[in-house]
């Protein structure tokens, strides 16, 4: 081999181009051991890897599977990649991801459709994967749980517990029954609940809220749907505003309790004076709403985090827990209080 190569300024940062030099072999040489793609001579093999070795040659996962025999890559299935809750546990899952060498790819199920969750999948797993994690925030990704092939390491993320599987989640029933309870705290006598699109028949949110209003013995009002657009939220308020019985709404994320709220606004009402408004996540505009949102703060960097580790532990079958889960707390602004003390004109 080339020594001028093997004393090139280590600070340097490595090219493939070098790796090639090292090796004596063509750049497209060195391509096609990296990917597979075609077959390369055992000697000329040897002579690439030893080469990426002796350079730690690591422009991407491709070289860090080359050396370990093993996939580099992870993937990620989720219903959606832009809405806050989504976004911010992807987030949390590359850069740990990113961090320990793993390359990471993103698949939407586009709905909960056989085929559009069969076809997501396919195409998937189709990949050498080290592992897959599966964002079960919608009725995309528990559908996709139950036709995942069970050779390849999973975790999932969400606000329910699964025992079947390894998993990452916030305990969404605790938090839902600790704003619930709040808010009869204040004087209300229920609450009303707008729920976001569930993942399953009911989700965390609703559970908890129901579970708070049957401790206290109140009466449970008919749950009201919104979709995942915020102006959903704003005809609902608009809605519930006319209606004298309500005098505290939780809704299922922020987006639609900021919703909610101009749709009080625009029809005359006060918030908190004459109908308390508190939502579900912590997005960042909640906090410089008018008024500021009463909400439950989900840490789903942390989350996804925390997803990546058991992932770790199954890909390196380090054994140990299988799941980890975190209450997230209540944080009390403006937008929610004590209960009108006469009745709206």
């Amino acid at each position: 081999m080339n020594s001028a190569a093997r004393s090139r300024d280590s600070s340097a940062k490595v090219t493939i181009a070098d790796v090639a030099a090292l090796a004596e072999v063509s750049i497209p040489t060195v391509s096609r051991v990296l990917t597979g793609a075609a077959t390369v001579s055992p000697a000329k093999m040897a002579r690439v890897e030893r080469a990426i070795k002796v350079l730690d040659y690591r422009p991407n996962a491709a070289a860090r599977m080359l050396v370990s025999r093993k996939p580099r890559t992870v993937a990620i299935l989720t219903g959606d990649t832009s809405h806050y809750g989504y976004a911010e546990t992807i987030r949390g899952i590359e850069e740990s991801a990113r961090a320990e060498g793993y390359a990471v790819l993103i698949a939407v199920i586009e709905n909960a459709s056989d085929e559009a969750v069969e076809k997501a999948i396919a195409v998937t797993v189709s990949q050498p994967l080290a592992g897959l994690f599966v964002l079960k925030f919608d009725a995309q990704g528990s559908a996709a749980l139950q036709r995942i092939p069970r050779n390849i390491p999973v975790v999932a993320l969400s606000g329910l517990r699964d025992t079947s599987i390894p998993q990452a989640m916030l305990d969404e029933v605790s938090a839902a029954e600790e704003l619930t309870d709040y808010l009869l705290d204040q004087g209300h006598q229920t609450v009303h609940h707008v729920r976001i699109p569930p993942s399953r028949r009911e989700d965390g949110r609703t559970t908890g809220w129901k579970r708070s209003l049957r401790r206290a013995k109140c009466e449970i009002p008919e749950v009201l749907d919104a979709t995942w657009d915020p102006l959903s939220g704003v005809a609902i308020g608009a809605q519930l505003f006319t209606r004298k019985d309500v005098t505290a709404v939780f809704c299922g994320n922020d987006e639609i309790a900021m919703g909610v709220i101009r749709g009080i606004l625009d029809a005359g009402g006060r918030v908190p004076q004459d109908v308390s408004v508190v939502g579900f996540d912590g997005h960042p505009l909640g906090e410089i709403w008018s008024p500021p949102l009463t909400t439950v703060v989900q840490d789903f960097v942390d989350m996804g985090r925390r997803g990546f580790e058991l992932m770790r532990q199954e890909i390196e079958g380090l054994g140990g827990r299988r799941y980890s889960k975190v209450r997230p707390p209540l944080v009390v602004r403006g937008s929610s209080g004590p209960p009108p003390g006469a009745n709206r004109s």
